[in-house]
């Protein structure tokens, strides 16, 4: 929801700390006030009207006078111990609301495990914050639950697919048996749906985050990708540029070629038919070590470019029929990216075609 900018909660609070503050002190001074006149009245009871308090500030009533520029520096000073105090006590009263912000956002980037068990009597605030680890303990076992479910599913989905290759590779081996274009086709059925196993598993166990990280250097890595992939773009007639300095981040090595690797294949594949350009390049940032990948390709579509990260979407505008893939590449590059506390954003090219740019945490240390 968009909202007008506002004052914040601390600041509303420490306003109405003073503000309150301030109208009890005037109350206060205009009760000393009217026992001053009483005094002066030779005990009589005496309540002032509105021309009393204009008369305080003639010169000629020396006796309210006097009182005046007194409850002035009072008002003064209340003011600036309600102010001190207000933003004071405000700031202690709005603790356990920070805490709860800074828990939201830790859950946002990924993390599910933290708690913020917020301590103290029940209140509001405390109420609060049982409700929110209550939820995050059921997303986080609901989450835990899909994920050893794809685990399961993809370990039980090896086994019978690689029987079936091994048949097909038996049967296209028998001399005595004249191979078929049905078989072919199964060959190419089986691979692909090898592949989606593997994909899957890979999927489950980097949201699992549970790898090592080791001091990485992208632009090697990008390096290693390219010579990978370079016979896949000569076949394609695409040319791959590749540029860029040391870029130390911090990772599973594996998992952050499997992610160039993923985002290099999808650019080669997703290309012009003829004379198509690949750009990788990596770049050290203050606190971010960035590696882009940008083909070039027809205009495409910003609202269907956000989808392209979701499993099993493809573009299908774009896509090479010989190298489909499974529609999980991007979405692998994701997960690895979000894995390694990092960011993955997809923009079109003004001229066509697509560019990632994924943004790691850097290091200071440089690789050897």
């Amino acid at each position: 929801m968009n909202r007008a900018p506002g004052l914040s909660v601390r600041l509303k609070l420490t306003l109405s700390y003073a503000g309150f503050l301030m109208f009890a002190g005037a109350l206060l001074l205009a009760a000393v006030w009217v026992f001053l006149l009483r005094g002066s009245l030779n005990g009589r009871l005496y309540i002032p009207d509105r021309s009393d308090f204009l008369r305080v500030f003639s010169p000629s009533n020396f006796g309210p006078v006097v009182f005046v520029p007194a409850a002035i520096l009072a008002l003064a000073f209340l003011l600036v111990f309600g102010l001190a105090g207000g933003w004071i006590l405000a700031g202690r009263m709005l603790t356990p609301l920070n805490l709860i912000t800074d828990a939201t956002r830790t859950a946002a980037s990924g993390s599910l495990s933290h708690r913020i068990e917020l301590e103290g009597r029940q209140d509001e605030f405390r109420e609060l914050a049982d409700a929110f680890d209550g939820m995050l303990a059921r997303l986080e076992a609901h989450v835990a639950e899909q994920q050893r479910f794809a685990a399961n599913a993809s370990h039980e989905l090896r086994t019978p697919l690689a029987i079936t290759r091994t048949l097909l590779d038996v049967a296209r081996n028998d001399p005595s048996r004249e191979s078929s274009e049905l078989d072919e086709r199964l060959r190419v059925v089986n691979a692909r749906a090898i592949d989606l196993t593997e994909a899957l598993l890979l999927l489950s166990r980097t949201d699992q985050r549970s790898f090592a990280r080791d001091d990485v250097d992208l632009s090697l890595i990008a390096e290693e990708a390219t010579e990978t992939l370079l016979p896949l773009a000569e076949k394609s007639g695409v040319v791959i540029e590749t540029l860029g300095d040391v870029t130390p981040t911090s990772g599973s090595h594996a998992l952050l070629l499997q992610l160039t690797t993923n985002l290099l294949h999808n650019a080669i594949v997703h290309n012009l038919p003829e004379h198509g350009t690949v750009r990788i390049s990596t770049a050290a940032a203050p606190e971010a070590a960035v590696l882009t990948v940008e083909n070039t390709g027809d205009t495409l579509d910003p609202h269907a470019v956000s989808t392209l990260t979701e499993p099993f979407q493809r573009g299908t505008e774009r896509i090479r029929g010989d190298h489909a893939g499974v529609g999980l590449g991007l979405a692998i590059a994701k997960s690895i990216t979000q894995a390694h506390d990092g960011t993955l954003s997809l923009s079109p090219r003004a001229d066509g075609g697509l560019r990632v740019t994924v943004r790691l945490p850097a290091t200071t240390r440089r690789v050897s």
